[in-house]
């Protein structure tokens, strides 16, 4: 049973933890990873990803990562982030609450399984 107290997330945070679940990224590598995951359908700007990861960090979703990489490879400026066991924990009740809403849906037969 999903955590009643855990708000169901935004689909910009949703996409991001998803992205951070594999690893630590920097910020152009994770809205890379969220056009993947999505198959091109999701474009996350630069706007759209800081703002997201500054309420993230606030709300302890995730954290700045100690990981830079070595300057003669990447640049290095880049901030990478990574999960906190927070950020998995409201990922993994997203995840449970969303596979609630996808079965009720196939049991009522809203067309979504044919």
């Amino acid at each position: 049973m999903t955590d009643k107290r855990t708000p169901p997330l935004t689909p910009a945070v949703l996409h991001i933890l998803i992205a951070l679940s594999a690893g630590e990224l920097h910020g152009y590598a994770i809205m890379k990873q969220v056009q993947q995951d999505s198959d091109g359908e999701v474009s996350m700007g630069p706007g759209t990803l800081y703002g997201s990861l500054n309420r993230m960090m606030a709300a302890g979703l995730v954290a700045e990562s100690a990981k830079r990489s070595a300057p003669e490879l990447d640049d290095a400026r880049r901030i990478y982030y990574r999960i906190t066991p927070q950020g998995k924990a409201a990922l993994d009740a997203e995840l449970q609450r969303l596979e609630q809403v996808v079965a009720v849906a196939r049991q009522r037969k809203t067309g979504l399984a044919s």
